[in-house]
């Protein structure tokens, strides 16, 4: 059976096995490829990533478009960035990724694209549900042809990317899809790589691809100080996200790092928006005013960011989950290899070094993501709670979730639109304050039966 709950804010996801069996993945395919019809598509491009169950799903999703009279290309195996790509660049009227991202090895999804790689989310999604339960679909016959798009997107990165001296770099690919291209293209450019879980492999046998957790980049870190490189750069699942250590082994968290960039397409494109999402530090907005863009808080969620980057026309956006979107000389999608790219070029064309950029970012005590066990029917209620208990005594954004403000810190609570979790995130002027504001949240998350933590999971890294 079908259930409504995969059909998330900005994907399709859910445990292959069980939500993504063939039957449901066909009809799935139905549904997109109506809702798309109907704005006029007639080609769709198609790719997957390394997961033990991608292969089968692409199968039934396939056999769902051709019935509705859609045309595919399939390119087969790639990072998320190269399928974005492929709907650019054979004029695609959109397409699907499927891929679980970071999830655990059960899960997979479909990212969904409509022309122009504009994202297809929110409502959109649900009115793809609709059109399923009605079981009101497009018919026809259509063809499919497969292509590889990895050596054209190759050159495309080589040809916007020049730098001025060699690095040495780690990557950690984390078994996934930026194996497949990652450290040929930056031998290619001219770094020394070293490579690290760079060989494709869907079990995830070393740590599950996600380089803004701590506990996943722990190799990476010790490699990147045991060989001396000058950074570390790691890859997820699917390549969209990326996660940096600089020359001393410690994490640039996605907001630091956007900060780094910022200045750079700042120097660019002077008085600029620059796009963040809700999880932030307070240290992001200080920065790009002071390099004189115009700093925007916004709702997290790739494809959330993305519409917003495109609706104002932002040269660059980031979130702290580690996606990051150039549209200055790019496309305006998240691709973690012409990020890294980017973030070798600064690096190649300055004398400083990656942890000597990232101190230039004032420093605040603060948190990673901390990720808490909450049901998928409570979370969204409990947030908009919380967010109604805050008000009452403390300045609370409510964009996404509640970040509420205490003059010298803040705190951050906001439901998952991918997981069964509240996400949240404390930043402060001390430590003591840090522990305090955590304290403030623990204590008013206690009263939900539906949510479930320790102590320890609220540990500072």
């Amino acid at each position: 059976m079908l259930k409504g709950t995969i059909f998330r804010e900005y994907d399709i996801r859910g445990i292959a096995d069980e939500d993504l069996v063939d039957e449901n993945v066909t009809l799935i395919g139905k549904g997109i490829a109506t809702f798309l019809a109907r704005q006029g598509a007639k080609q769709l491009v198609v790719g997957r990533d390394v997961r033990l169950s991608s292969e089968r799903i692409r199968d039934a999703l396939v056999a769902g478009f051709v019935a509705t009279g859609l045309d595919v290309i399939d390119v087969g195996v790639c990072l998320t960035p190269v399928q974005y790509f492929g709907i650019i660049k054979f004029e695609a009227d959109g397409g699907v990724m499927i891929t679980g991202s970071h999830n655990p090895i059960e899960y997979n999804g479909l990212k969904i694209s409509s022309k122009g790689v504009a994202p297809i989310f929110g409502e959109q999604i649900q009115e793809i549900w609709k059109i399923i339960e009605s079981a009101d679909f497009e018919t026809g016959v259509g063809e499919v042809q497969k292509k590889d798009i990895i050596p054209e997107y190759v050159d495309m990165i080589k040809s916007k990317l020049k730098f001025s001296k060699k690095l040495k770099m780690v990557i950690d690919a984390g078994n996934g899809t930026a194996g497949l291209l990652a450290p040929k293209l930056w031998e290619d450019m001219g770094c020394e790589v070293v490579q690290l879980y760079c060989e494709p492999d869907g079990t995830f046998p070393n740590h599950l691809p996600d380089p803004t957790i701590p506990k996943y980049v722990v190799d990476l870190q010790k490699l990147v100080l045991e060989v001396g490189a000058d950074l570390g750069v790691g890859y997820d699942g699917d390549t969209d996200r990326v996660g940096v250590i600089d020359e001393k082994g410690r994490m640039v968290f996605a907001d630091r790092l956007l900060a780094i960039l910022s200045k750079e397409v700042l120097e660019r494109h002077p008085g600029s928006d620059i796009v963040f999402d809700v999880k932030c530090s307070q240290a992001l907005p200080e920065e790009i005013k002071k390099h004189g863009g115009n700093p925007l808080m916004w709702k997290t969620g790739h494809s959330l960011l993305k519409a917003k980057m495109k609706e104002i026309k932002a040269p660059l956006a980031g979130e702290m989950s580690g996606h990051i979107f150039y549209a200055d000389d790019f496309y305006g999608f998240d691709d973690a290899v012409y990020v890294s790219g980017r973030l070798l070029q600064i690096l190649s064309n300055s004398s400083k070094t990656l942890s000597e950029m990232a101190d230039e970012v004032p420093g605040f005590e603060s948190t990673p993501e901390i990720r808490i066990e909450a049901t998928d029917e409570d979370k969204f209620n409990i947030v908009e709670d919380l967010a109604a208990y805050f008000k009452q005594s403390y300045d609370t954004i409510d964009i996404d979730g509640a970040r509420v403000l205490f003059g010298d810190g803040w705190g951050l609570v906001r439901a998952s639109n991918t997981q069964p979790v509240l996400v949240l995130r404390f930043e402060a002027k001390s430590m003591n304050r840090l522990h305090e504001i955590m304290d403030i949240f623990k204590a008013k998350l206690r009263e939900y039966p539906a949510v479930k933590f320790e102590d320890s999971d609220f540990l500072v890294a």
